[in-house]
């Protein structure tokens, strides 16, 4: 089993919440180092901790990475962007783009890049953060972004596993984050979100439904359209 005691982790989006309990909870479970990585990375108060700069978007920088950090045991895709409404029509071309380079392109082209990396290690690790949205389609563009994530995802095990590397795929609605912090909906505390993960990866999972409400919409893509969207049956009548 894939284990973060001795791992050497780069966690993309380090300085939001989710991705900083990534970095101390890696720690935690006797990680020896974890390269922080953010457009501007913060300084830190632990030796083990690098800060690197990445943007997810940027090929030239996603080399940068792979060279600066070839010791890379465990990636984790965090990094994330969020349309200001919902809807899939209204965007300009911009937020569209910015949306699927970040939330999509530019996970795969890091996974694709440090996967001979990865490759080369002994229970390697890739975790890719979705989200229930990436099987509900009421976030418009963000949820296309995330569905189109989560297929890749499924992808990648299958091609890295020959190679020994673990890919594991997140689904969770809101987190307490300031991301989320316009929803009153029930929210998941990052840190319970990446314990979560964390005992999934050294579990041997593949998959973690963070969250009582991802566990539902999963369960109910196999019903008829309209019963996961009522809405069309409003529309219908």
């Amino acid at each position: 089993m894939p284990s973060l005691n001795g791992s050497v982790v780069l966690v993309t989006g380090a300085n939001g919440g989710i991705g900083t309990h990534f970095v101390r909870e890696a720690l935690a479970r006797g990680a020896s180092k974890v390269y922080a990585t953010a457009r501007t990375p913060r300084t830190w108060d632990d030796e083990r901790i690098v800060p690197l700069t990445l943007d997810v978007t940027d090929p030239s920088s996603i080399q940068a990475a792979v060279a600066a950090a070839p010791d890379v045991t465990v990636l984790i895709n965090n990094a994330g962007a969020s349309p200001s409404s919902p809807g899939i029509l209204t965007h300009t071309d911009e937020e569209i783009r910015t949306n699927v380079e970040t939330n999509f392109l530019g996970p795969l082209f890091l996974a694709r890049a440090f996967a001979p990396v990865l490759a080369a290690k002994d229970e390697s690790v890739i975790i890719d953060i979705h989200s229930l949205l990436s099987w509900y389609a009421v976030a418009g563009i963000y949820s296309a972004t995330k569905a189109a994530l989560w297929s890749a995802t499924n992808s990648l095990r299958l091609e890295l596993a020959p190679a020994g590397v673990h890919v594991v795929g997140v689904h969770v609605g809101y987190v307490d984050t300031p991301m989320a912090a316009h929803s009153t909906d029930p929210k998941t505390q990052p840190g319970d979100l990446v314990r979560a993960v964390f005992d999934a990866v050294e579990a041997g999972e593949y998959e973690v439904l963070a969250d009582e409400a991802s566990a539902q919409v999963k369960s109910g893509l196999s019903a008829p359209i309209e019963t996961l969207y009522p809405q069309l049956k409003a529309t219908d009548a």
